[in-house]
C-alpha cells in the first residue's frame, strides 16, 4: 500500500495533535482547582485550559504556547444550505427584513442573520420552512456584559431566534483576561442551548493576533459553542482564507466555522470554503448562488446545516 505526501502530512499532523494533547491533560492532573471539572485543547502552539465548577460556571481559564501546526480539510455538501442570509445594516426597514426571508425561502439558506428587533418578524415569515433565524448578541463590539448578553440571548429565543451569533469581550481578550472571556461564551451557550439553539462565537480575527484567534478559538470550542466566527463585518477587515484555516486547524473537525464579512462573489465563497468554512455569512447570498450555477461544483465543502456539520 502507498500513501501520497498529502495523506501522510494529513496522518503526522494528526497524531501529533492526539499526543500534545494526551500530554497536555496528564500534566494538568493534579493542577485542577479542588472540584473542578476542567478540559484542555491544544492547537497551532497554544494550550488552553478552562475549568469549569459542578455548575457548569468558569473559574479558570488560562493559555499557554506549546509547538506544532494542525490542518484538518473538511468534506461536502450544497452551498445554499451554508449561507446565513445577512442583513444587519441599522437602517433595515420590515419590508426589507421580508425581502430577505422570501429570498431565504426561495434559494433554502441555512438561516437569515438579523438584528434582535426584527427576530419576531423573521419567525413569523419564515414558520414551516427548512430557514432559522439567527440574530447577533453583544453586536457589534462586544463590550457589553454578560448579563446583558444573557438577557439579549433569552429575549431573542423567546420571539423566535434559533440561532445565536454572539460577540466575544474582545478587550478582555487581548488583556489576557481568559476567565472572563470564557465566562462570557459559557452563559450565552448554556442560556442558548437550554432552548436548543446554536452558538456561533464571533471573535473579530481583524482585531487579534493569530496567537489571540487560536487562544479565542479554543476557549470558545471549550465553553460548548456550535461555531467560531470570524467577524461582524463591522470592523477594519472581515473574512479572510488564512483565518478560516488557521480556526479550522484549531477547533478540529467537528465545531463549525463561520466566514462572515466582506463575501461578495462565487470565487470568496469557494476559496473560504476550500479553507476549512461549514458557514458563510453573507449579504449578498443571492449573487453567489446564481453565481454558483453556472460554476464548477465545489471541491471541500463541509455540511453545515441546523447543527448538521
Amino acid at each position: 500500500m502507498t500513501f501520497d505526501i498529502k495523506t501522510i502530512e494529513s496522518l503526522v499532523e494528526i497524531i501529533t495533535r492526539e499526543v500534545l494533547l494526551a500530554l497536555a491533560e496528564y500534566e494538568a492532573q493534579g493542577h485542577h482547582p479542588q472540584g473542578a471539572t476542567c478540559k484542555v485543547e491544544v492547537s497551532d502552539g497554544v494550550k488552553v485550559t478552562t475549568c469549569f465548577d459542578n455548575a457548569g460556571h468558569v473559574i479558570s481559564a488560562g493559555a499557554e504556547r506549546l509547538t506544532s501546526t494542525l490542518g484538518i480539510i473538511p468534506n461536502d455538501d450544497a452551498l445554499a444550505r451554508m449561507i446565513d442570509h445577512t442583513l444587519l445594516k441599522p437602517d433595515a426597514t420590515a419590508d426589507m427584513i421580508a425581502q430577505l426571508c422570501y429570498e431565504a425561502r426561495k434559494h433554502h439558506f441555512a438561516s437569515v442573520c438579523v438584528n434582535p428587533t426584527h427576530v419576531k418578524l423573521c419567525a413569523e415569515l419564515l414558520q414551516g420552512t427548512d430557514v432559522k433565524v439567527c440574530t447577533v448578541i453583544g453586536f457589534p463590539l462586544g463590550a457589553t456584559s454578560t448579563e446583558v448578553k444573557v438577557f439579549e440571548t433569552k429575549n431573542a429565543l423567546e420571539n423566535g431566534a434559533t440561532e445565536i451569533d454572539m460577540v466575544i469581550n474582545i478587550g478582555a481578550l487581548k488583556a489576557g483576561d481568559n476567565e472572563l472571556v470564557a465566562h462570557d461564551i459559557r452563559e450565552v451557550v448554556a442560556t442558548a442551548h437550554a432552548a436548543g439553539a446554536l452558538v456561533k462565537v464571533i471573535i473579530e480575527t481583524a482585531l487579534l493576533t493569530d496567537e489571540e484567534k487560536v487562544i479565542a478559538s479554543l476557549l470558545s470550542k471549550e465553553a460548548g459553542a456550535d461555531f467560531v466566527k470570524t467577524s461582524t463585518g463591522f470592523s477594519s477587515g472581515g473574512a479572510t482564507v488564512h483565518d478560516v484555516a488557521l480556526m479550522r486547524r484549531v477547533v478540529g473537525p467537528d465545531l463549525g466555522v463561520k466566514a462572515a464579512g466582506g463575501i461578495r462573489t462565487h470565487e470568496d465563497a469557494e476559496q473560504l470554503i476550500a479553507a476549512g468554512a461549514t458557514r458563510l455569512g453573507a449579504s449578498a447570498g443571492v449573487k453567489i448562488i446564481q453565481a454558483s450555477k453556472s460554476a464548477t461544483p465545489l471541491d471541500n465543502v463541509q455540511a453545515s446545516a441546523d447543527k448538521s456539520y
